[in-house]
């Protein structure tokens, strides 16, 4: 077993991590741009298009694809506010191969939130979801940040757990806005 790196310390390149572990990150979205982030994978999430996609139209290509949930935790640890950008992290498929989270022009209530909310300033944490369409109903077997083509990724690689949709509830929700 591993010693827990210090707090603040970079995660070394090709790292395999487990679920609910972190990895801290170098990062540049452009040129200019450096940030440091805090990385948890909480879960890797399989679904149906039939469960979590109703009332979309899909072309037959997209039906292809098999689809997956990615939540994480990301804090930005640097002194940039990152705001906008999107989660710099990859599915894996079984085969090895790398799967670029999906976008969507507007929001996806069961997986939101692959682009962190403007700003993102240092010290902020966001929870994030992404949607990973896996080619030829393939399985999503891990997330890997590969800021670059030769970067030595680090990953997480999990088994995907059924997705469950968050129960519906009467009463008012207790984060809710009180008047008074």
């Amino acid at each position: 077993m591993s010693a827990e790196p210090s707090p603040g310390a970079l995660t070394e390149p090709g790292a395999d991590r487990k679920l609910g572990e972190t990895a801290t990150v170098e990062w540049a979205p452009k040129e200019g741009i450096d940030g440091k982030l805090s990385i948890t994978i909480a879960r890797l999430e399989s679904t149906s298009y039939k469960q979590t996609f109703s009332g979309w139209k899909l072309d037959e290509a997209t039906l292809e694809r098999a689809p997956y949930f990615v939540r994480a935790t990301i804090k930005n640890e640097g002194k940039t506010d990152l705001g906008g950008y999107d989660a710099p992290l990859w599915g894996l498929d079984g085969e090895g191969n790398l799967v670029e989270a999906a976008a969507f022009k507007e929001p996806f209530k069961p997986c939101d939130g692959k682009t962190f909310p403007k700003p993102f300033a240092p010290g902020a944490t966001v929870n994030v979801c992404l949607v990973m369409l896996v080619p030829d109903q393939g399985k999503l077997v891990g997330v890997s940040f590969r800021p670059y083509e030769e970067f030595d990724p680090i990953t997480w690689e999990a088994d995907p757990v059924p997705y469950v949709a968050p129960k519906a509830s009467a009463k008012p929700s207790s984060s809710a806005s009180s008047s008074s």
